[in-house]
């Protein structure tokens, strides 16, 4: 078949919303500059794109990365030159530690003015260097369409990533013969025969087999393969660090979360286990415990997308290169006769007994426990929810149950100033179903401004703030091991009602039950976002300990 090569004659700015519109993408998120005005001023000329202007770039890149998770297709996001570009770096490490595909346009000085520190310069290319899959200056108007599909490209295939594009100021005004390509077709590879043949072998020779499912898994959008490949073999799963929705969460095969303060009894069953299928994970430090949690005397299955990701961490029995849609699918070929049963069983029945919640008797004051079992009985199945860095979010990890794909988006790399943006980018990918961010009052006030946002654009999100008025995670780690020192850790008190309802959305304090369950109610039926204030009990720094449990524990 011949390559499908467009020539048209048109103006660079115009040709980077063209690779856009090859792509499919529908929205663009920014905060405007005059480094790249005529892409903007494309933008508006083109009724395909909808163009969201954020109050930070910061913002606009979670929203971007929130959305990408969301569609499983590319997020962009634009910014002018150095200080937008910094401003926006932080979603940039987020989508590359989370594999999302995103592709960054940022703006650059005159060509001319290159290398004598022009207004705002810097060297975008290096400075992303580090956190980005691939970085590219163009400095050829008629390479446009070759470079910005390449990203495109770069950003969808493999393990995903996010890819910078720096785009100098004078290129984006000449107007030249353009070549298109088609859009990227992302490559699924399968498993060989022989490694086939390998996995069949040892699972034949197990006693305690488990899977460990990460965010390849969702990526290829192969939930249902893995529910398949699990029941035809009765595999316990394990969801690998904030991909709480790759598995039914009811499903008497899931055996619970690794992540931070994972119950012991969870860790135990990875203990135990003697064979591990790692697929689509890239086994992170949370994941694993700090690298603790595998050992030399367990035999490793590792499948990824990506060969760098194989043996990167710990070194595998069977490394397999595969899409993890592909791979799960080609599994359930394989023949074997599970003889773990009454192990796996066992395994779920703790993940339950680990999950259930501390019940707050008659006492109609609102805690996180409350919080967690409310959004569970109130909110329909498939809502999506995000949430911030921070220990409010150990409840949501430990008791709340994901039922659905989907359902679930976090940031692997622990941002603080995540939840609400991510949240804004998820209900824009999803209009018809609600939308709930979890955040502290401290990663809260990093990206606070884009609740107007959502106000000017009328997306009506849900965000939780749990309000203790410190930095709660670091003060946890500060009592373990400078106790009683408290340094640059508490924080002043803020009406978070009153503040969202200057920033034109709905505000709200909960301080029981009722009052709760109020608030959540009329925020799902609202056009205009709406904050639910909680306040947090300052002592109860994580959901099994006080800051006294901390110090007479030391």
């Amino acid at each position: 078949m011949p390559l499908t090569i467009k020539k048209k004659v048109m103006g660079a700015a115009q040709a980077i919303i063209e690779c856009m519109k090859i792509e499919e993408i529908t929205k663009v998120f920014c905060v405007p500059g005059e480094s790249y005005l005529p892409v903007l001023d494309a933008i508006y000329d083109e009724p395909t794109i909808d163009l969201i202007s954020t109050r930070h770039e910061g913002g606009a890149s979670f929203m971007a990365e929130g959305f990408a998770k969301a569609t499983r297709k590319p997020g962009v996001v634009m910014a002018t030159r150095g200080v937008g570009g910094a401003n926006l770096a932080i979603g940039v490490h987020t989508a590359y530690q989370d594999s999302t595909p995103m592709v960054v346009f940022l703006g650059q000085v005159h060509s001319k003015f290159r290398g004598r520190e022009g207004f705002q310069e810097v060297d975008l290319d290096q400075f992303f260097g580090h956190i980005a899959k691939w970085t590219v200056e163009i400095n050829d108007a008629e390479r446009i369409p070759e470079l910005v599909q390449r990203a495109f490209r770069i950003a969808q295939t493999g393990r995903p990533g996010p890819v910078v594009v720096s785009l100098p100021e004078d290129i984006l005004k000449e107007n030249c013969e353009m070549a298109f390509g088609s859009k990227v077709n992302v490559p699924k590879p399968v498993p060989a025969k022989t490694e086939l043949a390998q996995i069949e072998h040892i699972l034949n020779n197990a006693r305690k087999p488990l899977i460990i499912a990460g965010g390849g898994i969702i990526h290829s959008k192969g939930e249902q393969e893995l529910i398949d490949f699990a029941e035809k073999y009765y595999l316990p799963v394990a969801a690998a660090f904030r991909r709480h929705d790759v598995f039914p969460n009811n499903h008497p095969l899931y055996v619970g979360h690794l992540g931070l303060g994972t119950a012991k009894g969870i860790l135990q069953t990875v203990n135990e286990a003697d064979v591990i299928l790692a697929i689509g994970t890239r086994l992170s430090e949370v994941t694993t415990q700090d690298y603790t949690l595998l050992s030399s005397e367990q035999t490793l299955i590792h499948i990824d997308i990506s060969a760098d990701m194989l043996g990167n961490v710990y070194p595998p029995e069977v490394g397999i290169v595969a899409d993890a849609k592909n791979a799960l699918f080609a599994f359930q070929g394989i023949q074997v006769q599970p003889t773990w049963q009454k192990w796996v069983d066992r395994c779920h029945q703790v993940y339950i007994e680990t999950t259930l919640i501390m019940n707050n008797g008659k006492s109609e004051k609102l805690t996180n426990f409350d919080v967690i079992q409310l959004l569970q009985e109130n909110l329909p199945e498939n809502a999506i929810i995000t949430n911030d860095a921070g220990n409010f979010a150990g409840w949501l990890h430990s008791y709340y149950q994901f039922h659905r794909k989907g359902t679930y988006i976090g940031p692997t790399s622990g941002a603080m100033g995540y939840g609400l943006p991510a949240a804004i980018g998820v209900k824009l990918a999803h209009p018809d179903r609600t939308v709930v961010s979890l955040s502290g009052d401290g990663g809260m006030m990093m990206t606070v401004q884009e609740l107007e946002t959502a106000s000017r654009y009328n997306i009506p999100v849900i965000s939780l703030v749990f309000n203790n008025r410190m930095y709660g995670t670091i003060r946890m780690h500060q009592e373990i091991h400078y106790p009683t020192k408290v340094s640059g850790t508490d924080l002043g008190d803020i009406d978070f009602s009153g503040l969202a309802q200057s920033l034109n959305a709905n505000g709200v304090k909960a301080r029981t039950k009722e009052e709760f369950k109020k608030a959540l109610r009329e925020a799902m039926h609202s056009s205009k976002p709406t904050v639910i204030e909680i306040e947090m009990d300052r002592a109860q720094i994580s959901t099994t300990k006080t800051i006294k449990d901390i110090r007479e524990n030391l």
